[in-house]
């Protein structure tokens, strides 16, 4: 599976050393028209939603703001044991040498020392719950959150979602004070906003800035970036490593955005941050907490931006602002409904998208099986459909956390040590039993060793699950497995491949 959120030439992910998000929640009000709006069911807030205006600058009074966001906002430190791993070039496939005879040469190989870093969180229910970006806790095995009042608890990780940068953590306490949501959706450019987060460590940091863009992607601004939903919000509040999952709040103290990244030529603050708003964060969140895992909705559509598009069908196109629909998939539920290639997608429920990113956006809010309506401009005329939206699977199941158990049908324990000197390997996880499931269809037996999947090297049994419910969930452009592993016999170790179809 490809990594995400990479370092590049001018584009560095706030706090490279970690993270951190905030979150809203979304409930499904009406059934039939799948409208979704914020709201604070999903987690314990004692404050309701504020009524927004927007304030003038010149009479726009921050200390308000910032006195009640610095105590939503913890210190995250990760700290990721190194497991041992082999000498030398480490490549995507099994070495042979390693496979056959591991370690053996008698050299003491210096010990994996752990890997720390620092980041942000906020609080987002009085009971515990804390959003951060998932490039803070990615690969952690403790976390250590330290309140604004100097507290400190042990965070234990619920969910995370490499595609939207977002994860979820909770902390045993009570009473804990929050930063109640807000709508992002309601933003304008050039409104004031407060960045609230922990830069170098200089925990209770707030930087005041603008509203400089919205629906802003910046694959673009990547070598090789693999965001899928991005729709962020661009400012120009001060943001630097330390920063990532802290508070984008508004002039009312609301939590409108989680700080993740920056533009910048050197790592450090060069003008421009940007933050995943709300709109995507709260459902992302509840998703997590709900389900353990993401319920990723789609219409079935490639698209692309208006400017985007192919040069010979502009002539067709009479917007100027939308996403153009390019072709669909194998099982799409807006090709069912009655759109058609070369409809210009301009409206979601009523709200404008005007490029390819707002409509993920808007997407983004929803679950396989909700209705939406989707207003296109075909030609210059103006057409609305009503779309029952599946995920990439197409059907609209609910995926579990404990994906990887249940489809596979089978239980893994990681290689002890004595087991890896046995077998002569540095990793790999050993199938301790079969039941009905992929796989026994493929005829997988118990004692099997699994050390890579899709080019991973597998670790442990949360190595394999996460692969699974990526492609379950349509995170993944993969649709099935291509494992490579060992069963133990009396004569040595005998290698096999198999392929495992999921979808």
């Amino acid at each position: 599976m490809k990594k995400m959120w990479k370092s590049v030439l001018s584009f560095v992910l706030v706090a490279a050393v970690s993270a951190g998000v905030s979150v809203g929640t979304y409930s499904y009000l009406n059934e039939n028209k799948g409208v979704a709006s914020i709201n604070t069911a999903g987690f314990q807030q004692p404050l309701k939603l504020a009524t927004y205006n927007s304030v003038a600058a010149e009479n726009t009074d921050f200390t308000a703001a910032a006195e009640n966001a610095v105590h939503g906002v913890v210190h995250i430190k990760s700290t990721t044991e190194m497991k041992e791993q082999p000498q030398g070039r480490q490549p995507q496939y099994m070495d042979p040498f390693e496979f056959f005879f591991g370690d053996r040469g008698g050299f003491q190989r210096p010990q994996a020392q752990p890997r720390v870093g620092f980041g942000s969180g906020v609080i987002i229910s009085t009971d515990g719950y804390i959003l951060t970006n998932n490039h803070v806790v990615d690969g952690a095995t403790d976390l250590d959150i330290t309140l604004n009042d100097g507290r400190k608890f042990k965070g234990k990780l619920i969910g995370a979602d490499e595609f939207t940068d977002i994860a979820l953590v909770k902390v045993e306490a009570d009473n804990l004070p929050v930063i109640p949501f807000g709508d992002s959706e309601k933003l304008k450019v050039g409104e004031w906003v407060l960045a609230v987060g922990n830069p170098f460590n200089l925990t209770s940091t707030v930087t005041a800035g603008i509203v400089s863009a919205k629906g802003r992607g910046i694959s673009a601004m990547q070598r090789g970036g693999n965001m899928k939903i991005e729709s962020f919000i661009q400012t120009d509040a001060a943001v630097n490593p330390g920063n990532s999952g802290g508070a984008l709040i508004n002039t009312k103290g609301e939590l409108i955005g989680i700080n993740t990244a920056i533009y910048s030529e050197t790592g450090n603050y060069a003008g421009y941050s940007f933050a995943v708003p709300i709109s995507i964060a709260g459902k992302i969140a509840n998703d997590l907490k709900q389900y353990g895992a993401v319920q990723r909705a789609v219409l079935g559509v490639s698209i692309t931006d208006i400017p985007n598009m192919p040069e010979d069908k502009k002539g067709d196109v009479k917007v100027y602002e939308g996403a153009y629909v390019a072709e669909f998939s194998d099982f799409s539920s807006a090709k069912e409904a009655g759109m058609e290639v070369g409809d210009v997608i301009t409206h979601v429920n009523g709200v404008k998208v005007k490029n390819s990113n707002e409509l993920q956006e808007q997407v983004s809010k929803f679950r396989p099986g909700d209705n939406c309506e989707i207003t296109v401009d075909r030609k210059g005329k103006t057409k609305t459909f009503t779309v029952k939206l599946r995920n990439r699977q197409g059907n609209t199941e609910i995926v579990k956390g404990d994906a990887g158990a249940s489809v596979l049908g089978a239980t893994f324990k990681e290689l002890t040590k004595e087991q890896k000197r046995e077998f002569g390997v540095n990793y790999g996880i050993m199938i301790e039993s079969v039941s009905r499931g992929k796989l026994s269809e493929a005829g997988v037996k118990k004692g099997f060793v699994i050390m890579i999947v899709n080019d991973n090297k597998i670790t442990s049994p949360d190595d394999l699950d996460r692969i699974v419910k990526d492609i379950m969930s349509g995170n993944s452009e993969d649709q099935g497995l291509f494992i490579k592993g060992f069963y133990k016999s009396d004569k040595g170790q005998v290698v096999r491949h198999y392929a495992i179809d999921l979808l």
